[in-house]
């Protein structure tokens, strides 16, 4: 049987036993400052030599949390400190997909301001359209789309944004979707 610690080593991870309690509840406070959008406080740390990238041990960067919680103001912070806006977490999910996933629209068009790329997609190729159009979130399905977002894009199981709407019972972004593509369905 293999010892935890090998695997999270392996992965590029410190084992949790060898890093000091102190800095481990001093990160926390930090993440939880993301979680909250203390902006103000994001900004003190960072600027006092806080990694603007600096990530939990899911992944999670602290634009992921920020942008999950919908903290539009600490996602601008963050990234004009120099937080990478397309920083993935240990699941492939981009801070642009939790906000969709939420239905954090302000928090998406700073991301988007920001340089996020509106299609980044997880590893089962799954796009933040795809995920807004899902859960019915038609004002987000118009804003990505303005910003470049490909509706005919497929995950790696073929789904368009279209299908994954219906497939949700998302009635309206699915109408919204096909009048967007001049009524033509997508084949499938």
């Amino acid at each position: 049987m293999k010892d935890p610690a090998d695997a999270s080593q392996a992965a590029g991870k410190p084992d949790a036993s060898q890093i000091d309690p102190e800095l481990l509840e001093l990160a926390q406070q930090v993440f939880d400052l993301a979680r909250t959008g203390d902006a103000t406080m994001l900004a003190a740390v960072i600027e006092k030599g806080v990694p603007p990238n600096l990530r939990n041990d899911k992944g999670d960067s602290l634009v992921m949390l920020a942008s999950y919680h919908g903290h539009a103001d600490a996602v601008r912070t963050l990234l004009e400190l120099g937080a990478d806006p397309d920083l993935r977490n240990d699941n492939g999910q981009t801070p642009i997909a939790g906000a969709a996933f939420k239905g954090f629209d302000t928090v998406i068009e700073t991301l988007l301001a920001h340089g996020a790329n509106v299609e980044g997609a997880s590893p089962d190729g799954r796009t933040a359209l795809m995920i807004a159009a899902m859960f019915n979130r038609t004002a987000i399905v118009d804003l990505l789309i303005e910003h470049g977002a490909d509706p005919a894009a497929r995950d790696a199981s073929g789904v368009t944004a279209l299908d994954a709407a219906a497939r949700m019972g998302a009635g309206d972004t699915a109408a919204r979707l096909k009048t967007l593509a001049g009524g033509i369905s997508d084949g499938g």
